[in-house]
């Protein structure tokens, strides 16, 4: 048989092709190839494309639903968490429902109760005194270290988020409050360069939002907090830090009081007692 000469399609010096048995061509001269167009070997690699979904994707969102539902009041202290019943609402299964549990309950949101189940954890005041008095230590820090290293951008942030919670708290919106507070004090711990202050205040204050949005329901208490949250940032924007210091653990210490007095009142109307996990 005589060989075949072969011309590519751009023009280039033509190669010769023998003729040989198919298989023998094939493992001989794959890479005399060079020349065949650029985008067979991608179309190829996409058709070998990995789609499928990770179950740890579901397990994600299972965790990330069930603590948010926790922090913003969805399912109140000592409420039970039915495993069959979230299992069906959710779509998720046993298994994953399960391992969002066990992370809930190490990070002390949830209380596993043998022979009961899970329910959302309750905590008395002595606990939730301490989880305040630890914020302003921290925060505190936080401040004065953001003082020192803001930028304009962080502060740009941290102003915004302030017009945004005097804009919730005319609209008498606390979902917005909440959210306007969150992303004020990311702003904060990001200019403070304390990733893992940061990551301790967000755990302290998952434990506590709910009373954080009791506390908010105080007559006059939203607009005292958008004042303290001003002064913080007034202290950051000067650079002052002994100033942020000290705007920061009066605000959380405000915040303490404000939280004790709602405490005091669900606790007298038996509300809490009657929610308290055995």
């Amino acid at each position: 048989m005589n060989d075949i000469n072969v011309y590519p399609y751009n023009g280039g010096s033509s190669f010769t092709l023998y003729r040989r048995p198919f298989r023998s061509f094939c493992l001989g001269n794959a890479l005399r190839f060079s020349r065949l167009p650029v985008f067979l070997p991608r179309l190829l690699t996409n058709k070998l494309m990995d789609l499928r979904i990770s179950p740890r994707s579901v397990q994600h969102e299972t965790l990330r639903k069930l603590r948010h539902a926790i922090t913003t009041g969805y399912f109140s202290p000592g409420e039970r968490l039915v495993e069959s019943v979230l299992c069906e609402r959710m779509g998720v299964s046993r298994n994953s429902f399960r391992e969002a549990i066990g992370i809930l309950a190490a990070e002390r949101l949830v209380i596993v109760t043998p022979n009961r189940g899970p329910s959302v954890a309750t905590m008395d005041w002595e606990e939730a005194q301490q989880i305040y008095e630890t914020r302003a230590l921290l925060e505190g820090e936080v401040a004065a270290l953001a003082a020192r290293h803001r930028t304009a951008d962080e502060l740009r942030t941290m102003d915004v988020a302030l017009a945004d919670f005097g804009r919730a708290v005319t609209a008498g919106d606390q979902s917005f409050e909440i959210s306007a507070t969150t992303t004020f004090y990311n702003a904060l711990i990001e200019a403070s360069r304390q990733r893992i202050m940061g990551d301790l205040i967000h755990g302290l204050d998952a434990r506590i939002t709910w009373l954080r949005g009791k506390s908010m329901e105080l007559p006059g208490r939203v607009h005292q907090s958008l004042s303290e949250m001003t002064a913080v940032y007034v202290a950051v924007e000067k650079q002052d830090e002994a100033g942020a210091k000290a705007a920061a653990r009066d605000h959380v210490h405000a915040a303490r009081e404000a939280a004790r007095l709602m405490f005091d009142r669900e606790e007298d109307s038996g509300w809490l007692s009657s929610t308290k996990a055995p």
